[in-house]
């Protein structure tokens, strides 16, 4: 049963954590090789399970130290149809992943959920096509397409469902319409270039304020993933509506661009310090967000110096 679907405890204040960028720790420090950058594959396999437990543990581990919560995201950032045709995998065997996603976490969460600490689980979806270019789906054919992954969310224990790396704004509102038809909470991040815009040309604040138009405010919150600050601290207005319904930030580690960390054979990991006070910076002229995790290059050592740096930094908010 879902334990927070009704009401999510990231809502109410406090300090969230996630994961960091799964996908490139598997690839370059572990040496995996992981089709079309899909870690749900590794669920059909023990020793794929037992390595995404290990993932998992060393973050909640970080949590548990500064007695936060914490927001389980599923490795299921591909597990949606067109990726899975590409993976061989059949409609039923892609409902199966995703739905053992989710049975993975509920381990993980009966073992470090404690008073005080809630653990979230949420159903990791991801963009039709590439993270990095702009879709072209209308938010009715968005709606339909996604549809399909949240059902399979909503038929197991998650609580919510967050749909990551989002670069066009049709293809948000269709997910947000999808989730709330099923009934679930939804948080919708974007990515932005280095000029703190989507690919398409649009800004954060388009984004969100035509989201939340088009689907009456149904996203529970927003956030920025895999973009530096760097690229899009100068564009949040901190005292806006629409900047104040961002409530978390899952940034690179590096500074390079998309296409840059496209062509790139090797890993920038960035400074995981200077990361921790961009973060803090952030957290203190934005005190709504409460959830920080990384994205591409980061790994546990980034989101440790995250949390180093904010929780002062939400204890004077």
């Amino acid at each position: 049963m879902a334990t927070y679907r009704h009401a999510l405890p990231q809502l109410d204040g406090g300090l969230f954590v996630s994961d960091g960028g799964m996908e490139t720790t598997f690839i370059f420090h572990d040496g995996l090789q992981l089709p079309h950058f899909a870690s749900f594959v590794m669920l059909a396999s023990e020793e794929g399970r037992d390595r995404l437990n290990a993932y998992y543990r060393r973050y909640l581990e970080i949590a548990r130290k500064h007695r936060a919560g914490f927001i389980l995201d599923t490795p299921t950032w591909r597990a949606n149809p067109d990726w899975g045709d590409k993976l061989g995998y059949t409609s039923e065997a892609l409902h199966a992943a995703n739905v053992a996603g989710v049975a993975l976490l509920t381990g993980l969460r009966q073992r470090y959920d404690q008073p005080g600490q809630p653990i979230v689980i949420s159903g990791a979806i991801g963009p039709r096509g590439d993270g990095y270019k702009a879709g072209n789906m209308t938010a009715d054919e968005a709606e339909a397409y996604h549809g399909t992954q949240i059902g399979s969310f909503a038929e197991s224990d998650a609580d919510m469902v967050a749909a990551f790396t989002l670069t066009n704004i049709d293809e948000a509102i269709g997910i947000a319409r999808a989730a709330a038809a099923r009934g679930m909470p939804c948080a919708l991040s974007f990515t932005v270039e280095t000029d703190g815009r989507l690919v398409t040309g649009r800004s954060l604040q388009e984004a969100i304020e035509t989201t939340d138009a088009a689907t009456n405010g149904a996203p529970a919150y927003y956030m920025i993933n895999c973009a530096h600050p760097t690229h899009f601290a100068s564009v949040l207005d901190h005292g806006s509506g629409w900047a104040k319904r961002i409530g978390g930030l899952r940034a690179n580690a590096s500074r390079m661009s998309h296409a840059e960390l496209d062509d790139s054979e090797t890993l920038d990991a960035g400074d995981p310090d200077d990361l921790g006070q961009r973060y803090r910076a952030l957290l203190q002229d934005m005190p709504q967000i409460r959830i920080v995790g990384g994205c591409c290059g980061t790994d546990h050592r980034h989101v440790a110096a995250i949390c180093e740096a904010c929780m002062p930094a939400l204890a004077s908010a």
